[in-house]
């Protein structure tokens, strides 16, 4: 899906539902709302609810589904997105349980809305192909399944016609060639990366690689440290490629450093699968700085689910230092914590204002002058 953003956006109805034990409906719900502002469309209304398990036909159950139906006659809209993942017989019940309130509703979930925020941010070429992989191998499960609606869907969150209709008329066998092409490609330029992460090896240079949940201002952070000018935006997954740079922190100390993707609850295991060879700038890191937004109430939440996608590519033994950064918005001061034998634990700074910034600075070249790192979280 390739998503760009029009003067008429379109309009969408977002349901977040708890499910099972009570969680943070708000929290959950206000970050669905920037993924789906994110991917393009405006969401008119948040339909909140709680069961204790999924309806096994449209997930939300009847008496929701006409709630929803009464939102979007209301608001005029006919995007509807679901802050779950879906099966393909839900999108398709849920649909028709619409159609005749809206003719052409377009029902999203979760995935596809992250798919598509990722088609619309990536840069680099390597980019592009990890989001066509990613895109391709979900379309590749729905038609597995028989997600018969995609004869009507057309286009993304963020326009109709155009790439939408364009997927309808692949089958099985079409998709599976274009994925083995693209891994191909793909396992061509992890060469390439694997050649230039052999030289910074060879060199003996530290490799330090930023991880944290998006938008805790990772980038941000990559600038203050390297002088560089990487995209910074106040929005999910601003950025997409792996940036590298070399730092000089004293005469006797560098380090390279790596600016990644960031991580999310939830993250389609697609996407991770497809962002593997980037993020082996994570797998081969010598120590990753877990970046997070000291100033989030829901901070906590945000390392676990970060820890969870490091253990997931095969991180999560790297040693790390946690980073709260943004504590010019929490009330904090600058500050390195370290245990009672002297290792750091923690750093605070803020990469907006400057705060800390030489602190850290400092401990990255403790790190690169000695063999002497933190122990993985």
């Amino acid at each position: 899906m390739n998503i760009r953003k029009t003067p008429s956006r379109p309009r969408a109805v977002l349901v977040s539902l708890d499910i099972g034990r009570a969680s943070k409906t708000d929290e959950r719900a206000g970050e669905a709302a920037r993924l789906v502002e994110s991917a393009g469309s405006q969401v008119v209304e948040v339909i909140r609810g709680r069961r204790d398990r999924p309806d096994s036909s449209t997930f939300a159950g009847k008496g929701k589904v006409e709630e929803i139906g009464l939102a979007l006659l209301e608001h005029k809209a006919n995007v509807v997105v679901f802050d779950r993942q879906l099966s393909p017989a839900q999108v398709r019940n849920i649909e028709r349980a619409l159609i005749d309130k809206v003719p052409d509703i377009r029902v999203f979930d979760r995935t596809d809305v992250i798919l598509d925020i990722f088609a619309q941010r990536a840069r680099t070429s390597e980019g592009k192909l990890q989001v066509e992989l990613a895109r391709l191998e979900h379309l590749y499960t729905r038609l597995v399944k028989g997600w018969t609606h995609l004869e009507r869907q057309r286009g993304s969150l963020g326009k109709t016609g155009g790439p939408g209709e364009k997927q309808i008329e692949l089958d099985r066998r079409m998709i599976g060639e274009q994925v083995k092409k693209l891994k191909e490609r793909l396992r061509k330029v992890g060469t390439v990366r694997d050649t230039q992460r052999a030289g910074r090896t060879r060199s003996g240079i530290l490799r330090v690689a930023l991880v944290g949940y998006t938008n805790a201002g990772k980038s941000t952070l990559f600038n203050r440290i390297t002088g560089a000018e990487a995209y910074v935006a106040d929005q999910l997954f601003a950025t997409l490629d792996t940036t590298t740079r070399r730092v000089y922190l004293a005469d006797d100390a560098s380090i390279a450093l790596s600016d990644t993707v960031g991580f999310i609850r939830d993250l389609p295991h697609t996407l991770v699968d497809s962002f593997k060879a980037t993020l082996e700038e994570t797998i081969q890191a010598d120590l990753l700085l877990h970046v997070v937004d000291s100033a989030s109430a829901q901070r906590d939440e945000q390392i676990a689910a970060v820890d969870e996608v490091l253990a997931e590519i095969g991180a999560a033994e790297v040693p790390r230092i946690l980073v709260y950064n943004q504590i010019d918005r929490a009330g904090l001061a600058p500050e390195i914590v370290r245990d009672a034998h002297g290792k750091i634990l923690n750093i605070k700074v803020s990469a907006f204002t400057g705060a800390g910034i030489e602190g850290l600075r400092g401990a990255l070249a403790e790190s690169a002058r000695n063999d002497s790192l933190p122990t993985a979280a």
